[in-house]
């Protein structure tokens, strides 16, 4: 298991506004990923994302170019020089899952659609694994990321009330509700469907209310 290379990406077809490159994280890009971070994303100096504004979480766990792979990747979105944006995910190997942990583009650049590149990248990379789900939260405080990951094929599995902390105004931390969206990358298949006697009516109900076209079988494969 692999991150795509820069090559790959583009082989991949991810769509890309013209003028537009994709490049994997480089040491040296460390600083101005976190200043950029640090000024267009600032509540989430606070919460789970946080490591993304500091510099020794980027050279202790993130995959760096030309270096030993790591769990977590940026990707940066460029335009010549600049940067416009930037693409972040984490694999877990065992459960062959992709999270989708950050999107993040500068407002200069948002007319350009990098976010649904972005969502976009993120399966191709799922894909290029072999991983059988991608998933990612989407704020509330905005329509965008929402409407790109709906656009992209995401489903909108749940609302998580107080998932996670962000600072909604200088100095003011609050516990935010977030969407909770997931995409199946496998055939139906391989997927194992709960039995509806092992499911409380509540359970039930919301199943049906979220999965309409699946159907539970009494006689399905046995509870473990």
């Amino acid at each position: 298991m692999k991150w795509m290379t820069v090559e790959e990406m583009r082989a991949a077809h991810v769509p890309l506004p013209k003028g537009y490159s994709f490049e994997l994280l480089r040491r040296s890009d460390i600083a101005e990923v976190v200043a950029f971070i640090r000024l267009w994303f600032p509540g989430i100096t606070v919460g789970s994302a946080s490591g993304y504004t500091r510099a020794e979480f980027f050279e202790e766990q993130v995959s760096l170019a030309d270096e030993p792979e790591k769990d977590i990747v940026v990707v940066l979105l460029r335009r010549n020089l600049e940067l416009a944006g930037l693409v972040c995910c984490e694999r877990d190997q065992e459960a062959l899952t992709l999270y989708g942990s950050l999107i993040v583009v500068a407002p200069t650049h948002r007319g350009a659609q990098l976010g649904c590149t972005g969502v976009v990248l993120m399966e191709a990379l799922a894909r290029n694994m072999g991983f059988g789900l991608i998933y990612g939260m989407a704020t509330l405080k905005v329509p965008h990321m929402q409407r790109a990951l709906e656009a992209a094929g995401w489903q909108l599995i749940g609302i998580t009330p107080g998932y996670d902390r962000e600072m909604v105004a200088p100095g003011i931390v609050k516990r935010v509700y977030e969407a909770m969206y997931a995409k199946v990358l496998v055939p139906d298949a391989s997927l194992l469907r709960p039995e509806p006697q092992n499911l409380t009516a509540r359970t039930r109900a919301f199943f049906d209310f979220v999965f309409p076209g699946d159907t539970l079988d009494l006689k399905g494969a046995t509870a473990r």
